[in-house]
């Protein structure tokens, strides 16, 4: 599989169902705006996970091939354990009033802070130094696909989703991929 693959198919997985889905779904509701919505999404993304797979190409550094090839099979387990485990917005978590474009790139980027989609994306860096373009173009795609969604369908209720099941499909395609990591 392709980095570019990899990793737009590691964050979209671990995305799914995850507090920044649920902040999509607030700031639509707030805003009904989604234009500068999806555009502070990205640009939040693409700062938080640059910094996320820097950090990870650093760490890389002190550890072999080897360990980071097991480092992400373990990674990829504790995504699919994660996933599993429904995210809830913080009661106190408030969004800006200074508009759609600023509380969305604000929110996001603070959100995504030792998030699993940021971890996966400093281990995926760690894993692909050589590749940290498409590691970040990635991780930044896979985010987009699962939350642009969210922010264009914001209008209907995340009740009607039938998310124990999204999240258990979602937990045996991280095994899938972790058995993939495994063999390659």
């Amino acid at each position: 599989m392709s980095v570019l693959a990899l990793s737009i198919t590691t964050v979209a997985l671990a995305e799914i169902g995850d507090k920044t889905q649920l902040l999509s779904l607030l700031l639509a509701s707030r805003y009904r705006k989604p234009i500068p919505i999806i555009a502070a999404i990205f640009f939040a993304t693409i700062a938080n996970h640059a910094l996320a797979a820097w950090l990870g190409v650093v760490v890389a550094d002190y550890l072999s091939p080897e360990i980071l090839k097991w480092v992400l099979v373990v990674s990829f387990l504790a995504m699919a354990g994660w996933v599993l485990i429904p995210d809830k917005l913080d009661e106190d978590e408030e969004v800006s009033s200074r508009g759609p474009f600023v509380a969305s790139f604000i929110a996001f980027f603070i959100a995504e802070i030792g998030d699993k989609t940021q971890i996966a994306t400093s281990i995926l860096g760690a894993q692909y130094a050589d590749a940290l373009v498409w590691v970040i173009l990635g991780t930044t795609i896979g985010m987009l696909l699962a939350n642009v969604p969210v922010v264009l369908l914001g209008q209907f209720s995340a009740d009607r989703l039938p998310l124990n099941w999204i999240r258990r499909v979602t937990a045996l395609l991280f095994v899938g991929l972790a058995c993939g990591a495994a063999l390659f």
